[in-house]
């Protein structure tokens, strides 16, 4: 049975737009290649984080919500944390009410989008 899941992680500063659109291809073709459905994808660019994480103060923010099997979601973290360029991240779990939430906001940006 497949699970809604949002992840939400922080990639370091030093890297390019390009650099962080790839390691976010990882993350998401990972996903992909273990029987996942990617239904949003988000990037909010470089933000100032609100203390310092390994010495630094700004991140790229990225956002990917997916359903897949629970199982999976421990190797997920485990590419996570493994991978240098990530300094934060958090999986969790939707409940229906959160992602019912996560629904309506993706229509929301998506009209936004279209006009």
């Amino acid at each position: 049975m497949l699970n809604h899941y949002e992840a939400t992680f922080i990639l370091t500063p030093v890297l390019s737009d390009q650099q962080m659109k790839e390691v976010v291809d990882k993350f998401e073709g990972l996903l992909k290649d273990n029987g996942a459905s990617i239904l949003n994808r988000e990037e909010w660019g470089l933000k100032k984080l609100a203390y310092p994480i390994k010495g630094k103060t700004t991140g790229f923010y990225a956002l990917l919500q997916f359903d897949v099997e629970p199982s999976f979601i421990a190797t997920l973290e485990t590419e996570f944390r493994r991978d240098e360029r990530v300094i934060r991240f958090l999986t969790f779990a939707l409940d229906k009410y959160a992602f019912e939430y996560a629904e309506k906001r993706r229509n929301v940006n998506l009209n936004n989008k279209e006009a």
